[in-house]
């Protein structure tokens, strides 16, 4: 059931076809500018590009900064260790696109997501940032109904003493408890506020909003 459901290695999972009709979506857009394309993947991995068919394209350069060093095994990659508060080693508007796939709610604190969001706006001519949707009832990193609307403390009690969807039990205190508090998923009004003049793309299950799309600059 599990990975009927959040397996994106699947293709016939229900993560899998979200995050196709997502990146249809984006493709959309990205058709829209002139080649060759520079682009950012802010927190992104290789493996996403290579399902979504995106390897070996001659005039579309992907850089994946990451804060492990990512793999690369096609030429127009590049993989950078970094830290998507602070991405001084980029010029202002030195990319074409800024992409970001489910990476804003693990930053840190409401201040550490508006950082991010000002490196991604200063970065890119255009971007295209999506988080998971606070208020949709099924916490997308665990699968558990109302897990994020929990106290912390549960949370990190859960973390401590089981296995959680994709998490594996992290029996140690303080590692649990510093990644309950690096994730925090935002609401609706947050995430527009990040973003001011973006426009926003909701993407919905049975008619509820599972996550947004910001995005400008196209």
């Amino acid at each position: 059931m599990f990975d009927k459901l959040a397996d994106y290695r699947r293709k016939d999972s229900l993560a899998a076809k979200l995050r196709e009709r997502r990146f249809e979506f984006f493709a959309q857009l990205l058709s829209t500018v002139p080649r060759p394309i520079r682009i950012l993947d802010v927190g992104g991995t290789q493996t996403f590009w290579e399902t979504m068919g995106y390897t070996d394209e001659p005039q579309v350069t992907i850089t994946l900064l990451n804060i492990t060093l990512p793999e690369v095994r096609y030429r127009n990659f590049v993989g950078i260790q970094g830290n998507a508060l602070n991405m001084t080693q980029f010029q202002d508007k030195g990319f074409e696109v800024v992409f970001s796939n489910s990476v804003i709610e693990h930053v840190g604190n409401f201040s550490d997501q508006k950082r991010m969001a000002q490196e991604v706006m200063r970065t890119g001519e255009r971007y295209f940032v999506q988080t998971p949707n606070y208020y949709f009832p099924i916490e997308p990193h665990v699968l558990l109904p109302a897990y994020h609307w929990l106290p912390k403390s549960v949370r990190i009690y859960l973390t401590r003493h089981f296995r959680l969807g994709w998490r594996k039990k992290i029996t140690d205190y303080e590692k649990a408890k510093d990644l309950i508090e690096r994730t925090r998923l935002l609401k609706k009004k947050e995430f527009v506020s990040l973003f001011p003049g973006a426009l926003l793309y909701d993407e919905k299950i049975l008619g509820m909003v599972k996550s947004f799309v910001a995005y400008a600059g196209w």
